[in-house]
């Protein structure tokens, strides 16, 4: 089983950018942390991250060869992107959203993610623990679906 880790804008400034917010753990030691609890699972994962939007709808495009599960953090472009929704509409893949702050509870213009509809699930508000949660779930998920 494998499964992409794939992460938006300003995701690379975790640890730096607003901790009181998306707190002070980096982006090196949350993935760090994920493939630890990977290993225990059985699971390979491998994670990307971009800043560009086209770089994004890439890697989904490319995780049609190689991934059995994404699990996303769009950023800001949860709540706009819909290049980044129709490139998760046309492969099939599950992918769980993944916001570390509570997106419904912040500004108004995040309240909504055009992202959402078209994944298996989301996760939100939980800080880094979700990325955590959401391979725990994938895992479970994928080993009851016969892989493609």
């Amino acid at each position: 089983m494998r499964i992409l880790i794939l992460n938006g804008p300003n995701l690379n400034l975790l640890g730096t950018r607003e901790p009181s917010i998306y707190g002070q753990t980096s982006l090196d030691s949350l993935i760090m942390d994920l493939e630890k609890r990977a290993h225990a699972l059985g699971i390979e994962l491998y994670h990307y991250q971009s800043n560009s939007e086209g770089s994004l709808i890439d890697q989904i495009h490319l995780a049609i060869d190689k991934a059995d599960g994404i699990i996303f953090n769009p950023g800001a472009y949860s709540h706009y992107s819909y290049a980044l929704r129709d490139a998760i509409a046309a492969v099939n893949i599950p992918v769980i959203e993944v916001h570390i702050s509570n997106i419904s509870a912040r500004e108004s213009f995040r309240n909504l993610s055009v992202i959402a509809p078209v994944c298996l699930g989301q996760i939100s508000g939980l800080g880094l623990h979700g990325y955590s949660l959401a391979l725990d779930f994938l895992a479970d998920y994928l080993a009851e679906k016969p892989l493609s």
